[in-house]
């Protein structure tokens, strides 16, 4: 039965052009905005200093992995329990310690699989393990989509923001479907916009619609500069920060092979595991230095690429820019920091599920046979700890340090992998 491969409007080494590219770098700092801000909140911090750092992260991580990986760097959820904790009881200047601490445990990682070589990465995270991981990734933030998608500004359940949720949905879907190139490559931002504007506009109709607040906006001072913070050390503080850092780097692995997969292409080669989690280190540190959380690679922008199938890292670099100039124009930035949150959930029900697809298509294209008990157990497992919420959680000194669902599935596939025999 023949099969149509849907095109790429543009490969990684492409250079769309400029005004293409802004469109383009928009649309995955639209798609990470929200997580982006919400952890720098959750924490306690000007959003405003994430924004400033995801943007100068993700030029920092696009020059260490030789402008070969397209990936967004943003606020990472793993260290808000400890941000927390840190911020609350030492302050800022221990909490840029944990996240420079976090980055150079990632340069250390990133040391030992260089001198290892790259061979152990394929033989400890083959596609029974790194597909249904990846999986994970997505089918983990359904709930998050799903609730984004329909609560209203009271926290309660709405079926106003359900049907916005479902409007920017369709609209996304219509746009991606378009038959003008440019208009299906940039199908995220269409929808983005349309909720934004349909939601503007019902609001006349019905204060039910109300999901836009221009507080914010009105409250942004319009110049915001970048402030440094001078870090503190703490052993406690380091233990739990490089623990952590663990889960993240696992994490880290499964979007750098997710995204090579996507873009057909080997990133644990080429440019090196070594390089991306350096990148990811430094990125990191760098957040810590200006008074921020630990940052990341993102995986909505890996649901970007799959969906737009625009691949070039010359739009990464706009993502990046972008993001340091709202950061510096607090109206620019507050005026995203707006989005109603049902909008952002129509479009991530498309972008998580989106990842969630891409891992099991390695499952597919690899040809896992799940009559062998052996893939079935490992898959299974890993299905049911990622999206069932495990979580392991202990105290360190004070901190509880916590591995979330995703870092517990793939730690535990990793070792199934490991001690299963193939007989």
């Amino acid at each position: 039965m023949a099969t149509t491969e849907r095109p790429v409007y543009y490969e990684v080494d492409d250079r769309p052009p400029v005004v293409q590219s802004v469109f383009f770098g928009l649309q995955h700092l639209l798609a990470c905005f929200g997580a982006t801000v919400l952890v720098p909140i959750l924490v306690g911090i000007n959003p405003l200093y994430a924004i400033f750092s995801a943007g100068v992260g993700t030029l920092v991580y696009l020059i260490v992995t030789k402008f070969k990986v397209p990936n967004f760097v943003g606020s990472s959820f793993a260290f808000i329990a400890p941000a927390v904790l840190v911020l609350g009881q030492y302050g800022p200047g221990y909490l840029a310690g944990g996240a420079v601490v976090s980055g150079m445990f990632y340069c250390l990682i990133a040391a030992l699989i260089y001198f290892a070589g790259p061979n152990w990465i394929h033989r400890i995270l083959p596609p029974v393990v790194i597909g249904p991981v990846v999986a994970v990734i997505g089918l983990a933030l359904a709930g998050t989509a799903i609730n984004m998608a329909s609560t209203g500004v009271d926290g309660d359940y709405s079926i106003h923001a359900l049907i916005i949720a479902a409007i920017t949905l369709l609209v996304t879907i219509a746009a991606n479907y378009s038959k003008i190139p440019f208009v299906s490559s940039i199908s995220i931002i269409i929808g983005l916009g349309g909720g934004y504007l349909v939601t503007f506009l019902l609001g006349f109709v019905s204060p039910s619609f109300k999901f836009i607040s221009f507080e914010v906006i009105k409250n942004a001072p319009a110049i915001n500069l970048p402030t440094f913070v001078v870090p503190e050390f703490n052993l406690a503080i380091i233990v739990t920060f490089a623990i952590v850092s663990l889960a993240t780097i696992c994490e880290h692995i499964g979007h750098t092979i997710v995204t090579g997969n996507i873009v057909g292409r080997d990133y644990v080669k080429d440019p090196g595991l070594h390089r991306t989690i350096t990148g990811d280190g430094l990125a990191t540190a760098f957040a810590g230095l200006t008074g921020s959380v630990c940052n990341t690679t993102y995986g909505e922008s890996l649901g970007v690429l799959s969906t737009t199938r625009v691949y070039s890292v010359f739009v990464f670099i706009f993502a990046g820019i972008i993001a340091i100039l709202l950061s510096l124009f607090g109206k620019f930035g507050a005026f995203l920091q707006a989005l109603p949150t049902p909008v952002l959930g129509g479009v991530c029900i498309l972008l998580y599920g989106s990842i969630a697809v891409n891992g099991l298509k390695q499952l597919v294209v690899n040809k896992i046979d799940f009559d062998d008990k052996r893939n079935l157990i490992i898959a299974s497992i890993i299905f049911i700890l990622g999206v069932g919420g495990s979580r392991i959680a202990f105290p360190i000194g004070g901190f509880v340090f916590e591995l979330g669902a995703i870092a517990v599935s793939a730690l535990v596939g990793i070792v199934l992998n490991l001690v299963i025999p193939h007989e």
